[in-house]
């Protein structure tokens, strides 16, 4: 079994280092007694090498792990996700019911994240508000079905409902006003009432409301809600939407009851 094992080595070695020569070198008398003397001190000196080899492996690795710190296993920090929902394409850009999609961009644009990516049927990005990791989704499905793409990633990414935050427009609030719940019903919103149906009737998941106020006159809600800003309500917007920014940084940094608190406080715009 030695005298094997002994061939089969020293023939590999030759193989890879003479190729060429191999079968006339290794055939040779000159070579087969070199191998016999070889073999034979290799016998009587494998016991001890193992033997020591084995002892100083085993004294390295038991002096490591005396010289490694013990630190509690941390645990997987779940990344926020943070959903504007509008309608995809430039005709429903600058829309009211696209407002969702303006504080998205937004957020994006203040922390650095680039939203150039399409996943789970929505724009999306990745990166991190201070030190917690977020998620950022426009939901390219059409305002209506945009339980689809919501309900995907979550589902993938099993993210806890109570780090998903849906930020949408709100006929019942004045325009430019904020409001931060941490749970309800859709209100309506087609939109919300998908995504609660992609949670399985789940309506624990916290959510910004941005009020655009009610439609003039007779207007049909639907023709309201997709018609464009005038100038003054895109600046007063901008205001909105920072004060947006500033809440989500809080929620998602503080809690909910800070950022609550500092959106819910705020007082309504008033167009003049």
């Amino acid at each position: 079994m030695k005298f094997a094992f002994g061939h089969s080595l020293t023939t590999s070695i030759s193989t890879l280092r003479f190729p060429y020569l191999h079968h006339s070198f290794t055939n040779s008398p000159w070579f087969s007694c070199k191998r016999k003397t070889f073999m034979s001190q290799f016998s009587s000196n494998s016991t001890s090498l193992s033997s020591s080899s084995v002892r100083n492996f085993s004294s390295t690795a038991s002096d490591d792990s005396m010289a490694l710190p013990k630190t509690p296993k941390q645990q997987q920090q779940h990344p926020w996700l943070i959903v504007g929902l509008g309608n995809p394409g430039k005709k429903y850009s600058g829309t009211r019911h696209n407002v969702g999609f303006g504080m998205l961009d937004a957020l994006a644009d203040a922390e650095g994240i680039s939203m150039s990516s399409v996943n789970f049927r929505a724009l999306f990005g990745k990166g991190f508000i201070g030190n917690v990791p977020v998620m950022l989704a426009k939901p390219q499905t059409f305002m209506n079905a945009s339980g689809e793409s919501v309900g995907a990633i979550v589902s993938y990414y099993k993210i806890p409902l109570k780090q998903v935050l849906v930020i949408f427009d709100d006929l019942d609030l004045p325009f430019g006003k904020l409001r931060l719940l941490p749970k309800g019903g859709h209100g309506g919103q087609n939109g919300m009432r998908n995504i609660i149906d992609h949670f399985k009737g789940n309506r624990d998941f916290p959510r910004l409301r941005i009020g655009i106020g009610r439609p003039p006159g007779k207007m049909d809600a639907v023709n309201y809600v997709l018609r464009p800003f005038n100038k003054q309500e895109r600046e007063e917007l901008d205001f909105t939407f920072h004060r947006g920014v500033e809440a989500i940084r809080i929620l998602v940094l503080e809690g909910f009851d800070k950022s609550a608190t500092f959106v819910n406080s705020a007082k309504s715009i008033e167009l003049t």
